[in-house]
């Protein structure tokens, strides 16, 4: 591990503070502030909104002002994943950044690449006087990671610019053609408290992978939540009487969660029983994900006993029906194009144990309204059988793959020419704000582009030093070069 040197890297300065300001999604006003001060700092004029997204223009560049104008363009907010024994506070704490074999990592957390490498940019962009360019328009947007929120939120005749680089999205030489519409639902499952049986009993399930339920909903990884559900069926099917205490599993709707916690309590004259059975479908699961999930595990917390809990009629009515809902991958392309592209997936983000309710919280996502509308049905009946209400919130649209795009043919004559390989198109199942720009603006010319990240979403999260420094030379020639 090393330390972090942003000299004569100002993205990478941004981005280090950037993470030294608490962001995470709906707790965005300190960095919308900051961005604020920059625009202050720098001379530039500024919009920030109710939502707080912030719009900072920079001028043409001299000899530049007869080209059109040009929109940079990412989220401020990200996703608050953190280990179980991770003590950081997502509220109020910096992220704890290091250096490790040329990747960038936070201890403990997810790193926040996703988005903070557009911040970085459009910073270090907007810094360089030095820089050629057409008329810019930052965009910074927030509370992207739970539903476009921000960019839906966006004033249109805010804009001159029908060219859009949006830097959320990776790979460095891959850039996004389409991608999936989607909508979220909450279904609480209410419950009624009764006197708890002799002993309990408590189970979780660690050592999964996790990942974007964009991008890795494909992948067969484990989702904790259901896995858990899973083992809560198989006790009621071999005739094992409970009591659910909670069941507490993942963090972000659009994360595939990788912990779930559960208690439950039941006559002692059952424990052996139920231990054994919990082992055998360990087993089991462990065998179906050997590949996928190699580090799947439960392990045993010691549970206090407890006076009251869900009553078991409760508990075998939720179980079911949770049992019953969908998730996962649903669809896939069968289109040349799109080969094998997710186009329909439905992930149980959260599962949550409050005083009166158990929460279910699902990100549905579909290139298609009607493939959205039966996950969505489906859902709701199942939380019916139950006596569930479904809230059903953060729709956002799709984005449609257009064959005539000039700013995507530029990217191709500047990446082949810099780089020496060939760019790759892709249409990606993961919700995007270019849905929202290109629903204002039908004729505008969008590509995504960024550096090399992993496991965004995670704790595992990294990016790539060396990525970061090409993909940015990349994007400030394509701007010098923009007719």
């Amino acid at each position: 591990m090393s330390k972090i040197n942003t000299e004569k890297k100002p993205y990478l300065y941004y981005f280090c503070e950037l993470a030294a300001i608490p962001h995470g999604s709906s707790n965005e006003k300190k960095a919308s502030d900051w961005l604020v001060s920059f625009a202050k700092e720098h001379g530039y004029d500024y919009i920030q909104d109710d939502a707080l997204n912030v719009i900072i223009y920079k001028p043409a560049s001299p000899g530049y002002e007869d080209k059109a104008p040009v929109m940079l363009q990412g989220h401020m907010d990200m996703v608050c994943e953190k280990n179980k024994d991770s003590d950081h506070n997502f509220d109020t704490d910096p992220l704890d950044l290091y250096i490790d074999d040329g990747w960038l990592k936070a201890r403990g957390t997810t790193l926040g690449a996703d988005d903070g490498v557009a911040v970085a940019y459009m910073l270090a962009v907007l810094a360089d006087k030095s820089l050629k360019h057409p008329a810019l328009e930052c965009v910074f947007t927030t509370e992207e990671e739970i539903g476009l929120v921000g960019a839906l939120k966006l004033d249109p005749n805010h804009f001159k610019a029908r060219r859009l680089i949006s830097m959320d999205g990776g790979g460095e030489s891959t850039t996004a053609i389409s991608s999936a519409g989607g909508l979220r639902a909450k279904t609480s499952f209410p419950y009624k408290l009764e006197e708890a049986y002799n002993t309990t009993f408590s189970f979780a399930i660690r050592g999964l992978l996790g990942g974007h339920s964009g991008m890795y909903i494909d992948k067969e990884h484990g989702n904790s939540n259901r896995l858990a559900i899973r083992i809560l069926r198989r006790l009621l099917k071999e005739g094992i009487k409970y009591q659910l205490v909670s069941i507490d599993g993942g963090l972000k709707e659009n994360a595939i969660p990788r912990e779930c916690d559960v208690i439950i309590a039941l006559d002692k004259a059952d424990l052996k029983k139920a231990q054994d059975i919990v082992a055998l479908v360990e087993k089991d699961i462990a065998g179906e994900y050997e590949f996928s999930d190699p580090g799947f595990k439960i392990v045993y917390p010691q549970a206090k006993k407890v006076k009251q809990a869900i009553s078991a009629s409760d508990t075998k009515k939720i179980v079911q029906a949770i049992y019953l809902m969908p998730n996962g991958f649903q669809h896939k392309s069968v289109v040349e194009a799109m080969k094998d592209l997710t186009l329909a997936s439905c992930n149980c983000g959260v599962i949550n144990t409050t005083k009166d309710a158990i929460d279910v919280c699902y990100s549905m996502r579909s290139a298609i309204d009607s493939w959205l509308e039966e996950m969505a049905t489906a859902i709701e009946d199942c939380g019916k059988l139950a006596k569930a209400k479904t809230h059903f919130h953060a729709r956002y649209p799709g984005w449609k793959y257009s064959e005539d795009n000039k700013l995507r043919d530029h990217f191709f004559n500047i990446y082949r020419e810099i780089r020496g390989g060939e760019p790759t198109m892709e249409a990606t199942h993961g919700g995007v704000e270019c849905s929202v720009f290109k629903g204002f603006f039908p004729d505008m010319d969008i590509i995504t582009y960024g550096p090399v990240s992993e496991h965004v979403h995670t704790p595992d999260e990294r990016l790539d030093l060396e990525s970061f420094d090409r993909a940015y030379e990349v994007l400030t020639i394509m701007l010098e070069r923009l007719d």
